[in-house]
């Protein structure tokens, strides 16, 4: 490992750090779920872990993640077990939210937002990364400052500034089962699209090399 990459790693451990001494949000259910610390030009920004992630200790471990990781292991030709070597996985919020009255996880509120935010800006200044998978609505809105319908954003990759770092970001939507929209028109070619868009991006190439297929 390069002594850069032994540097991005001491500091994203620290922050780690920090972020499981956090107890800021009152209503979030513990404990406080990361991936391990990647040096990675590719980064992917989830929602907010599910009910089962905390046990698991690791993000997107049930059976969305297993979607997702399907999408990837589909367009990129890698595992699951690759990208989590290989791709920084962050999110909005890092502790369960808890379910809603409604049926379904509730949204985290603009406060647990705002106090995970400051940890989502100390990671993007240390990756520094060159390619952003922002992972259903909220992360859509979080990372783009675009509140529109899936179907505008899917399938496009957007220039933007995260944190003070220009990079690309290709919207993806969320793998949950609770929705369809990734399994009917026009949300499975947008997908397609997306991940096509995601596979022949540099960050992509200089992170899994010539392994994935476009």
């Amino acid at each position: 490992m390069p002594p850069s990459s032994v540097s991005v790693v001491r500091k994203l451990e620290l922050v780690h750090r920090e972020l499981e001494g956090c107890r800021a949000c009152p209503k979030m259910i513990g404990p406080v779920v990361h991936g391990p610390p990647v040096a990675s030009r590719l980064v992917i920004v989830g929602q907010a872990p599910g009910p089962r992630e905390g046990s698991f200790g690791r993000p997107f471990a049930w059976t969305a993640g297993k979607t997702m990781f399907g999408w990837f292991e589909s367009a990129l030709g890698v595992t699951e077990e690759e990208v989590r070597r290989h791709v920084y996985m962050t999110a909005v919020a890092r502790c369960f939210p808890g379910k809603a009255s409604g049926g379904g996880d509730r949204r985290p509120d603009p406060t647990e937002i705002a106090a995970c935010r400051t940890f989502l800006a100390e990671e993007a200044s240390i990756l520094r990364p060159e390619l952003v998978l922002a992972v259903g609505q909220l992360a859509i809105e979080q990372v783009l400052g675009k509140k529109e319908k899936l179907d505008a954003l899917v399938g496009r990759s957007f220039p933007a500034t995260w944190h003070g770092v220009a990079l690309d970001v290709v919207p993806l939507p969320h793998p949950s089962g609770a929705s369809p929209w990734h399994r009917i028109e026009p949300g499975k070619t947008l997908l397609a699209k997306a991940l096509r868009l995601v596979a022949r991006h540099p960050a992509t190439k200089a992170t899994f090399g010539a392994r994935h297929s476009v």
